[in-house]
């Protein structure tokens, strides 16, 4: 069960506790950040709200474990990731419920969540070991003016203090993908989890407590963004900032600074049908795309593009599937779970009833209960309709007819979102 067992020391009464300098704390602030699960809207969990001293002080004990971790062999560090994705994969089921009470994930997603990222630890630890295991010489004479008499040797060097800050749809791996590849190479880590998915993360860290890692050099402050958000990504300590969200993204990049920055900031991804595919390929993949976890994913099918010519066979075979999906609780193992907050699904329906005012075709009829979205699949969405460019998350696909492949590969470079494949 989360929060007990060896999990007992992250929580304090109904709290869970922050981790700096290799312990477990209670904030200073008397202040808790109360996280509400999707499916009973209800208050499931509360973690600590960090002060920005603490935040500090995080900070500086990260920066000086930086330093000792970095002259740490290569073989030890990948020691250690092995045995942390190991703790972590032997502790899945407790991480795999607060998955399903924090974001609603599916019983079974939660727990292959879990296992796959220790999988990437794992993998991280041993890419670490070839890439970074490696130095390259440079000779002088590769433009004119200078002659092959002087030799350069180059490798790679830790950038410091890396602030990590992953989403609530995947509160666990991907912040394991940034964790990993962040200490490998040599750099301390500060994690920022989402308000959704916090307590999976606390527990996740913990997998990294039990594994051995030196005291700072893993740090996950918990607390709201408009309190100590500005505060840690503007911090001096910090060296570079992993994010992966929406907006909020564009904001940090404005205040970082001179410092690296890995973003990922949504997308609106599209598939195009052209009228030699396997159109029961291609539903297959429509369907699973676009409506697994809801949605709710960064690299979900947002927009089909499908030729006018096939276009009813596509809608026909697309709507056969959806029909089959289950909506339910995560618990039961539901396709369509509730949507992580009810904002997001007041959101979603804003979208719909949009397209629903401008003409939009509806496949099926709009369902909602709470969070709880059932899925829709939208024909004849044109391009003055908010489905058409903004990403919904949430479990409702447009389609928009085409009449060349110019046209579908234009609406997609019209688009304010970079393209992922």
């Amino acid at each position: 069960m989360a929060g007990s067992g060896v999990f007992a020391e992250i929580v304090d009464g109904d709290v869970y506790k922050y981790y700096s300098d290799g312990e477990w704390k209670v904030s200073n602030s008397a202040k808790t950040v109360s996280i509400i699960n999707p499916t009973t809207r209800k208050t499931q969990y509360k973690v600590q709200a960090c002060t920005q001293e603490e935040v500090n002080n995080t900070m500086e004990s990260a920066n000086a474990a930086q330093k000792s971790w970095a002259k740490t062999p290569l073989w030890k560090r990948a020691e250690l990731l092995h045995k942390a994705a190991a703790v972590l994969k032997e502790h899945k089921k407790p991480i795999a419920e607060c998955l399903v009470k924090e974001i609603a994930k599916p019983a079974k997603d939660a727990v292959t969540e879990v296992v796959r990222s220790g999988d990437l630890v794992s993998y991280c630890a041993e890419e670490g070991l070839r890439i970074l295991g490696e130095g390259k010489f440079l000779v002088s004479d590769s433009f004119p003016g200078n002659e092959r008499n002087k030799y350069c040797f180059t490798s790679k060097i830790p950038l410091g203090v890396v602030l990590a800050i992953p989403p609530f749809n995947y509160p666990v791996n991907l912040a394991v993908s940034k964790i990993a590849p962040a200490l490998i190479a040599g750099n301390s880590l500060v994690l920022k989890p989402p308000t959704q998915g916090a307590v999976a993360a606390l527990h996740m860290v913990h997998c990294f407590h039990l594994a051995g890692f030196p005291k700072g050099l893993i740090s996950c402050v918990t607390g709201k963004g408009s309190e100590i958000g500005d505060f840690l990504t503007m911090h001096p300590r910090v060296n570079c900032i992993s994010f992966t969200g929406g907006d909020t993204g564009v904001a940090i990049s404005k205040k970082a600074g001179m410092i690296p920055l890995q973003m990922e900031l949504g997308g609106k991804d599209a598939c195009i049908i052209l009228e030699d595919a396997d159109l029961d390929l291609a539903a297959s993949n429509i369907v699973k795309g676009g409506f697994s976890y809801s949605g709710q994913r960064c690299t979900a099918v947002k927009v089909v593009l499908v030729m006018e010519s096939v276009a009813d066979d596509i809608v026909k075979k697309v709507n056969e599937k959806v029909a089959k999906l289950t909506v339910g609780p995560p618990e039961d193992d539901c396709d369509i779970t509730p949507v992580v907050t009810e904002s997001s699904a007041n959101f979603i329906e804003g979208l719909v009833m949009d397209a629903r005012q401008k003409g939009a075709t509806f496949c099926q009829e709009y369902k909602r209960q709470g969070n709880l979205i059932w899925p829709l699949l939208l024909d004849n969405v044109r391009p003055d309709m908010r489905i058409a460019w903004e990403e919904p998350f949430g479990p409702v696909v447009p389609v928009i007819r085409i009449n060349s492949i110019e046209e579908g590969i234009n609406h997609c470079n019209a688009s304010n979102f970079g393209l992922q494949v």
